[in-house]
């Protein structure tokens, strides 16, 4: 971890950071591939990613890392939860769903982490932040170089899945980010037509 400075330059004007932001596409977790980020580089990715809006400084979020045979491990659980509900399928189904975390070298999974404040936080400002960190987390692993895609799926909102995890009451899965290396460009996709979308406020 760096040593936080006492300044920040100001904002300046970074033609490459604003091409990468305006041509930002998510890759499929589905054509991820090794290697990933070495243990330097991830946690230097998940530095990143805690960089957010954070009203009061609370910190309502926390990571949960998978790696190496974790994530075969943990998919065991996924696997044993999606084949309790639907036993009326072949097995290699449970094969599909317990390979999920598979997909790429690194997963990440966001808990959205709520906490009480004396001076009353909303809970949806601090949900809002770990959405933040999402997808920071997303642009910190491209601008790496790495392939990034940010996931829930059904499993994200599985009781059982999300005891195995270890989360309280309170606490929701925001994200699975999944991050590797890829060789298939991302397609480019629709986007809002912003006209639809933006209105100037008048008195």
């Amino acid at each position: 971890m760096t040593d936080t400075p006492k300044h920040f330059p100001l904002p300046t004007h970074r033609p490459e950071v604003a091409d990468f932001l305006a041509t930002r596409r998510s890759n499929l977790a589905k054509m991820m591939t090794g290697p990933g980020p070495d243990a330097s580089t991830r946690d230097a990715l998940l530095e990143i990613a805690a960089r957010v809006p954070d009203h009061r400084k609370l910190a309502p979020w926390r990571f949960t890392v998978f790696e190496g045979e974790a994530r075969g491990q943990f998919g065991q659980h996924i696997a044993s939860a999606f084949m309790t509900d639907n036993s009326d399928l072949p097995a290699d189904r449970a094969v599909f769903e317990g390979a999920r975390l598979t997909r790429a070298p690194l997963v990440v999974a966001i808990i959205s982490s709520p906490v009480d404040c004396v001076r009353g936080t909303p809970v949806w400002e601090q949900e809002l932040s770990a959405g933040a960190v999402c997808f920071n987390l997303c642009l910190a692993a491209q601008a790496h170089g790495f392939a990034a895609q940010w996931l829930t799926e059904w499993f994200a909102y599985d009781d059982r899945i999300n005891d195995v995890l270890g989360l309280t009451e309170r606490e929701r899965v925001a994200g699975y980010i999944y991050i590797g290396a890829t060789t298939a460009p991302a397609s480019a996709r629709t986007r809002p037509d912003l006209e639809k979308v933006i209105n100037f406020w008048v008195k």
